[in-house]
């Protein structure tokens, strides 16, 4: 099993990013935060979990190792496979998914595209003893890094990311502008939640 992979990063996409290893690039499959903390030509290190199928192999990037054991336990729920897991671990940090668990809180998870109220209430059945407690407090939302980019471009990335289609991305943008607007310094992770949020309204 590959437990980590340290290197320089030598490319980015949407949800990948290439860290090059003893002259070969290893490509992790990222979440939208991972991503926008990682420079190309910047050191990194990410905490990984190797996915094996009859034919594939994937390795999952994680900026911690709390996010790759949380990955892992988040598919010892029936129906979760490793995207979802990681579209999961996209919209909530670990100890705010145990906190949603811990609570029962159904929208917290409903907020996880591809996750609807069923769903949400039977993964809270299948999660609440296998989560645990929150190891301490919790933020309302992961942060993006700040980057380079405009807020707008971190923001259509990280909602595409996660499995929206551009054109709903732009309209998601276009909603939460004026709050993006009304902040001196627009918080990424507290504009992705008010997105997600316009996004399950309008489905």
């Amino acid at each position: 099993m590959i437990a980590f992979v340290q290197g320089q990063v030598a490319a980015l996409s949407t949800g990948t990013a290439v860290v090059e290893v003893g002259g070969v690039g290893l490509a992790l499959q990222c979440t939208p935060t991972t991503l926008a903390a990682l420079r190309i030509g910047d050191p990194a290190r990410l905490a990984t979990s190797l996915v094996v199928r009859e034919d594939s192999l994937t390795l999952y990037g994680f900026a911690d190792e709390d996010e790759r054991a949380t990955f892992d336990l988040l598919q010892n729920a029936s129906g979760v496979g490793p995207r979802l897991a990681q579209a999961m671990l996209g919209v909530h940090s670990p100890d705010a998914l145990r906190l949603a668990v811990a609570t029962g809180d159904e929208k917290a998870l409903m907020a996880v595209p591809g996750i609807g109220k069923r769903g949400a209430q039977k993964l809270l059945l299948e999660y609440k003893d296998k989560l645990g407690a929150p190891h301490g407090s919790v933020p309302a939302q992961k942060p993006l890094a700040a980057g380079p980019a405009p807020w707008s471009e971190q923001l259509q990335a990280a909602l595409v990311g996660l499995g929206y289609a551009p054109r709903e991305a732009d309209d998601a943008v276009a909603a939460v502008t004026p709050e993006a607007e009304a902040q001196s310094t627009p918080d990424i992770g507290v504009l992705l939640k008010a997105a997600l949020r316009t996004l399950n309204r309008t489905r």
